[in-house]
């Protein structure tokens, strides 16, 4: 009797890793990232912090706006991709030497905003050129609609950061350092409290993991990072009392997790889990910035009708 036994080993599958070692390696990414950012605004030399935090803006951008456009194409969609790369850099960099008073003194944040829609009516005008001398794309409509709308989607939202550090007359930096403080918050809530206790699903075709369970941690957590912080200030924060942090602990809770529902959307419409690989635990440059991308405008607007508001 002869036993034939086959000489294939069974495959072996790598476990998947737990929601505490996810957290974790998110954690420490956010971390050392935001720690370097951080620790060159608060340096207290003009130089070092200005260019730092200058070349990280482009390197946000940039690479946030090439995931974004790698998401469009994966969609089977048409972008004039390295148009909208080299327009997203030169709206970074051309918004912080105008904001920084490097080119003209800046007094008023609308003259800011008016050089900012300039160089927007610019751009659209330069993607119609660019599908005028365009052979190989009979899609221009979608082709404009798209480079446009990431141009919009990541170094304009983007840039509302540069619009609170060159804020005249208060602690830009300060501000920086609290919205990006209370906006994590709100992703560590979300995180701990939909995996622990999440049971009711909030969109479920959009984000299987997102839970309603998961945005009540997301709010209290955010909330409370939100007091404590306007509290050690001890009015460095211009404009901020408790009732002020209340308020935009709870909008900027809502907002961040409205900003990573939309990301979401996004990358399952191009069937990918995350937008890249650059940053261990966390995936890409956009599922690191999609909560903040809504939240620094509406800290900025906050902030200049509301809190410095005479």
């Amino acid at each position: 009797m002869v036993v034939s036994m086959s000489s294939e080993a069974p495959p072996i599958t790598a476990a998947a890793p737990s929601k505490t070692a996810v957290f974790l390696r998110r954690l420490l990414s956010f971390v050392v990232l935001w720690s370097v950012i951080l620790a060159a605004l608060f340096s207290g030399h003009r130089q070092i912090s200005d260019y730092v935090f200058l070349i990280v803006m482009m390197t946000l951008a940039g690479l946030g706006l090439a995931e974004f456009y790698q998401l469009v194409e994966k969609r089977g969609l048409v972008c004039f991709k390295h148009w909208g790369i080299y327009g997203g850099l030169l709206l970074t960099g051309c918004t912080f030497f105008y904001f920084s008073g490097r080119w003209v003194p800046v007094v008023l944040p609308s003259k800011a905003n008016d050089f900012e829609t300039s160089f927007l009516i610019i751009f659209v005008l330069g993607l119609c050129v660019r599908q005028f001398v365009s052979r190989q794309n009979p899609a221009g409509l979608l082709a404009i609609s798209t480079t446009l709308f990431g141009l919009m989607y990541v170094p304009w939202l983007l840039n509302f950061i540069q619009k609170i550090i060159f804020f005249p007359q208060i602690n830009g930096p300060l501000y920086v350092f609290y919205f990006i403080l209370v906006t994590k918050f709100s992703d560590v809530g979300a995180y701990v409290v939909g995996s622990l206790i999440g049971r009711h699903k909030m969109i479920p075709r959009v984000s299987p993991g997102k839970t309603w369970e998961g945005l009540a941690g997301a709010v209290v957590v955010s909330t409370g990072a939100s007091l404590w912080f306007a509290h050690l200030a001890q009015g460095k924060l211009a404009g901020m009392n408790l009732t002020h942090a209340t308020i935009l602990g709870v909008l900027l809770s809502l907002t961040a997790v409205l900003g990573d529902l939309i990301e979401s959307l996004f990358k399952r419409e191009a069937g990918v889990k995350d937008s890249g690989r650059y940053l261990p635990g966390i995936g890409g440059i956009l599922d690191l910035l999609d909560s903040l991308l809504f939240n620094a405008p509406l800290m900025y607007l906050y902030l200049r009708h509301i809190l410095t508001h005479p």
